[in-house]
This record gives structure tokens, sequence and C-alpha cells, in this order.
């Protein structure tokens, strides 16, 4: 590089050298300056002037928001109206972090209003990087006018709803409940989720850094709100038969247990309680065993309620007829290693009484006077081993295992309800058989406007028939006179059962149970009780089980005004009509 050195200058007596480029090189970087410019003023117009979606979508970033409109949830009312289910309108609090200026007085503002503690507001800013972060979900209307009042930057408001059940606990298995997001989590929440939900609308609005809207930048899309939900529940009836389920549990100090109330002309479910129960409006410590809708979900073996089936295959089968003996004596019916034995010894029985004293030699020789596949084609009509489809999350289908893999000790065993087992729920749905012309229809947890089409599974007389067996066993003789209604004519079947377990049968533990239908001349309702473990003294489906549905049909029929069939003097003394025990 060639430099010229000018002497014509000098400071204080020094010589300063000038630097002198050549003219060439000063055209190169003046239009190489000028070309950078140009660029840039091509480059700025093309965004702002062009394509202008790069800077729209910055700006919008920092302005412009998507407001979720939260649709209404529908109501669950029960068949008269009475709300079941109702969603109130709450707040959830939100926070752009980036847009939110931490500083102490706003997190103990903050804290102290949404009763949080300081560190868990500051560690919600401090622990995510995202644009949107809940400070607390579902707070009361007056709590979040109180949040906005502190007037911070990035706080914002999302109306919301939570669900509330005013009957709590007592119809809490029915319904189930909600999560935060106000999506079904259990029960018929879950199952009519899509019906109740409805879809959510959205708003795009610009605001300001304190949160306030501008202005709105697209049409409104409004939500589409979710659609009201009557079920067959009789919300006087739910609560008659829970109260009385609990006052059983707790007197016999049971470790749960369930019932079930059918109207027997629609197959209508009024009524469906299991004990633990919950209260879906405070969850905050939840037992999942509470959860269980027992009678829907969880199987048993029924014990001797299973008896009236074999009674009406026989029948059915034109072998027997009610007045057919049976001989029972000596009390024990042996086949191959097995012995089967009554509670009670008798002798020569009739098929009627075989279903009075609840005989299990006499239900054993019932069934073994049957081809396996006939007897197996009776039970899977009454429904046994298949979903009742009531409309409930869960359903279970019970065991009836196929005929082809009987041995003759189980198909005797099955007779009086081992071997076998069943939901609540399909116990009584089986019992519709005998309440009318042998049909049975199809259960549901809706209310239906007209009675639904039923399939016949016996004939009428049959039905009949059986029918007249279940009035003996609430009357003197029978095993459970504690079953009585006064001012009707009552049918019913009890059943006490050893739990099964570890592949045995407990010696002292026991289910409890008891089946029944009023009134006797024309049924209208079935009512279905299990006690699992009573441990006060008494286990006997008679002493137990039989009470509840005593006092749980007397109000039933009287709330549902069915006229009496009987006179009211036509309760007989429970010490003039002893009990007789039963076990299987």
């Amino acid at each position: 590089m060639s430099y010229a050195m000018k002497n014509s200058r000098r400071a204080g007596g020094v010589q300063t050298p000038m630097l002198k480029l050549p003219v060439e090189r000063s055209y190169i970087l003046i239009g190489l300056v000028l070309a950078w410019f140009l660029a840039l003023l091509i480059r700025a117009f093309y965004l702002q002037g062009m394509d202008n979606h790069f800077l729209r979508q910055k700006g919008d970033e920092r302005s412009r928001r998507v407001i979720e409109l939260t649709a209404h949830r529908g109501m669950i009312t029960d068949r008269n109206g009475e709300p079941l289910a109702i969603s109130t309108p709450v707040e959830s609090v939100w926070v752009s972090p980036k847009d939110f200026e931490i500083t102490p007085e706003r997190i103990r503002q903050l804290g102290k209003i949404l009763e949080m503690s300081e560190a868990d507001v500051k560690s919600r800013f401090t622990r995510s990087q995202r644009d949107f972060i809940y400070l607390k979900r579902q707070v009361p209307p007056e709590t979040a006018e109180r949040v906005m009042q502190v007037n911070a930057p990035g706080v914002f408001l999302q109306r919301e709803y939570r669900r509330y059940y005013p009957a709590g606990e007592v119809v809490a298995h029915i319904l189930g409940f909600t999560g935060v997001e106000d999506n079904g989590q259990e029960g018929l929440e879950l199952t009519y989720q899509k019906w109740l939900a409805g879809k959510p609308g959205n708003r795009h609005v610009i605001k300001d850094r304190l949160g306030h809207i501008v202005e709105d930048v697209e049409s409104v899309q409004p939500p589409q709100d979710g659609h009201d939900l009557a079920i067959s529940i009789d919300r006087k009836i739910q609560y008659l038969a829970y109260r009385e389920l609990k006052a059983a549990v707790i007197a016999q100090k049971a470790k749960a247990g369930a019932i079930v109330v059918l109207d027997a002309k629609t197959g209508e479910i009024l009524a469906l309680a299991n004990l633990p129960a919950y209260n879906p409006n405070n969850r905050t410590k939840l037992n999942r065993n509470s959860t269980r809708n027992r009678a829907v979900t969880d199987t048993f073996e029924p014990g001797s309620t299973m008896k009236p089936f074999t009674a009406a295959a026989v029948l059915e089968s034109g072998k027997f007829t009610p007045a057919s003996l049976i001989q029972t004596a000596p009390g024990s019916f042996t086949i191959g290693s097995a012995t089967i034995h009554d509670s009670h010894p008798e002798g020569t029985l009739t098929i009627s009484q075989v279903i009075q004293k609840s005989s299990n030699v006499g239900a054993a020789k019932m069934a073994l006077s049957l081809q396996p596949e006939y007897l197996w084609n009776v039970f899977d009509q009454m429904g046994f081993g298949k979903v009742p489809h009531a409309g409930f999350p869960g359903e279970a289908t019970g065991r009836l295992r196929p005929y082809k893999t009987w041995q003759p000790i189980e198909q005797a065993t099955m007779a009086y309800g081992h071997g076998i087992s069943v939901s609540l729920l399909q116990l009584a749905r089986a019992y519709m058989a005998f309440t009318g012309d042998g049909e049975i229809r199809p259960v549901s947890l809706i209310k239906v406007d007209a009675q639904p089409a039923g399939v016949k599974v016996i004939s009428p007389e049959t039905s009949q028939a059986v029918r007249s067996m279940l009035e003996l066993v609430v009357l003197p003789g029978g095993t459970a006179p504690r079953a009585q209604v006064m001012g009707y004519r009552v049918a019913g079947k009890t059943g006490t059962a050893h739990k099964e377990e570890n592949g045995r049968y407990a010696e002292n533990r026991y289910i409890a149970s008891f089946v029944g239908l009023a009134p006797a001349s024309n049924p209208r309702l079935i009512v279905a009780v299990m006690i699992d473990e009573p441990s006060n003294g008494q286990y006997y489906g008679g002493a137990v089980a039989a009470p509840v549905f005593s006092q749980v049909m007397a109000g039933a029929l009287r709330l549902l005004s069915v006229p009496p069939d009987a006179p009211t003097n036509n309760i007989l003394p429970l010490e003039s009509a002893p009990e007789v025990k039963e076990v299987v």
C-alpha cells in the first residue's frame, strides 16, 4: 500500500502525516453504504406494505387475545323437574407472565385475596415459560372482583362454570361429577358428556397492558349451551331409599350396602343408592372406594334370591307344577364328594314350599331334573351374564358359565345362587319376569315417555305361579315376615350367602339380600336390597335386608299414590310369625 506524505501542516512544531485513499476505493465504499440503505428501505417497504404477516403476528402476540366463551353445561333433573346438578358461574384468574410486573406488594395482595402463599404465587411465574398460566381456577365472582381491584397489569379473568349438586351424597353414585374443566368424570356426567357439555365459543379482541378490551377484531362466535337431562330418578324416593339403607348399614355395622328401586311397568330406575357414599361438592379427601356404584359395577353371589328362577325353569319345562312334591329329608343331599345342606331340615315339600322355606336340597333337585342347556337358557334369558344397558359406565356383566362346562354339583349349587354372580341391578331387572305377563323390559336411568317393549321370557301362567310362591315367603313359615307392608300384598325372596374369599367360602362373612315386589296383585315396584358383611349379630336376609325393603316399599307406594290391595291390618305380629332361617 502506498501513501503520499504532505508536510504542509504543522501542529506545535510537529509534522502530522495525512492519509489519502484512492478515489476508486472511496466510490466503492460509498456505493456499498448506499446499496445497504436501499436494501433496508426495500425490505421495510416489503414487510410493511406487501407482506406484513410477520409484523402482524408479532403485534398480535403482544395485544391480541382469543377469549374462550364457555358453554353453559346442561342441568340434570329428576323425573319431576327437581334440579340434581346445576352449573353456577365462577371466574378463573390467569396471568400473562410477560405482561405482569412482579413486585412484593402485588404478590402479597394476590396471595391474600386468593388464599395462596406468597411463595406459591411467585412460583407460578418462575417455573413457567408459557404466555398463559392459571393463578387459581374457579373462584367466586366476589373474589375475582377483588383481584381485579389490585389493578395489576397482566392479570386477567376467564368466565367458567362450577358444577353444584343440591342433593349431595344422596345421588352421588348416579350423577358422578365433573372435573375442573367441567367435563364429566364419573356417572351420568361422563356417559352424557356430549349432550350436557355443549360447544364453547370464542371472541377475538385487542387488549391493552391493563387487560382492558380495546376492540373486537372479528365477529363473536357464540357458545352453544348444553342440553338439560331428565333422568328416571324420583328425588323423594331416592332420599327415602338412601336414608333407610344408611340406617341399616350403620345399625348392622356392615361393610357396605346397595339398593335399587325399579318401576315394574316401565323399567325406569326410580332410586339407586350405595354406601359408603361421598359428597360430590367437596372432593378434597375423596376415597376412591366410596365412588363405586356397587349396585351396578360390583357383583356378588345372589344366594337364595336365585331360587325363584329355578322354580320358573322347572314350571316352564312342564315337569312340575306348584303342588309337585320333592323329598328334602333328611336335610342333606350328596352329589359325588360334595354334600348340600338345609339350614332347617324338612320332609316332603311342594315346589311352593321349597321357595317359602328356602330349601337348598329342594332347589338342587329341581335343577338336576333339567338338562344343563335348558337351565342355562332360562338364566340367560333372564339377563344373567349380560350387561343390563341402563346407561351407566362400567356396568358389570356378572358370571354365567357355559353349560357345557357344568358338573352336576355346579348345576345343583347354581340353583340356589352359588357359582353364579350378578349385580344388584341385574337381579332387580330379572325379577321383572314375575311382575306381569312374563316379560322383561329394558332398564333405564333416563326418563321414558312411553312403556318400552319387553321380551317374553316365561309364560304369564308361570309368572303368576312364582309370584304366588313369593307371597308365601313374607307370611308365617316364610323367611321374611319383616318384609310385610301395611295395606299391600308383598312378594319377595331372601338371600343369605357366604362370601367367597381366596377361592373358598368364608365361614363368618355373609351377604344378606332381599328382592321383592308390590302390590302383589298388580306389581308396580321392585325393590332389591343388598347388605355386605353385617356384623352386629344378625346376618340373615330376612332379618337384615327385608326390613329395609319394607320401609322403602311402603314409602314409595304412598309417594306414587298406588292404591292398596290389602286391609290395613294385614301385617302379622312378628312374634306370631317366626322366621325360617337360611344360609347357603
